[in-house]
């Protein structure tokens, strides 16, 4: 789904108006339809705006969780500023994911690791009672 069609959606969802959203906004109706349509380069001060509007990260509003790379072109005292996102952000949330399903992993071998430690103790208590007794019973039979 493209940035346009999310903002749309998102506004849906909350039950506002292309005019609503825009009072929101501090710009107009029109101005915001053009956005919503995909008719007009949004600087990314604006993208972090309507993000927060509708409280999600601009990562999110922008779907970076995609192997896409977005420009985003920002206007700052008349000079244009170009910030390329995507794939770095992407591959970060991977590597965050992967960490996460590897600390589980951890967590699990911890706990096989107790468990067979304490079959070994338990084991070797087993087994040393059972010489123990050989030895009693050895001494039952042969006393010195």
């Amino acid at each position: 789904m493209k940035v346009h069609e999310k903002i749309k959606v998102l506004r849906q969802s909350q039950g506002w108006t292309q005019e609503e959203t825009a009072t929101k906004l501090g710009m107009s109706a029109n101005g915001y339809g053009l956005i919503e349509r995909g008719k007009t380069n949004v600087d990314l001060l604006r993208l972090e705006q309507i993000a927060e509007l509708f409280g999600i990260d601009l990562a999110e509003l922008c779907d970076l969780s995609e192997k896409n790379v977005i420009n985003l072109i920002t206007n700052t005292h008349n000079s244009q500023t170009h910030c390329t996102i995507g794939a770095a952000v992407y591959e970060n949330s991977q590597l965050k994911t992967e960490i996460e399903k590897q600390q589980l992993i951890n967590e699990q071998q911890a706990q096989e690791i107790l468990y067979l430690r304490g079959l070994v103790d338990c084991l070797l208590k087993k087994e040393n009672q059972e010489k123990m007794n050989r030895q009693q019973a050895s001494h039952l039979v042969n006393p010195e």
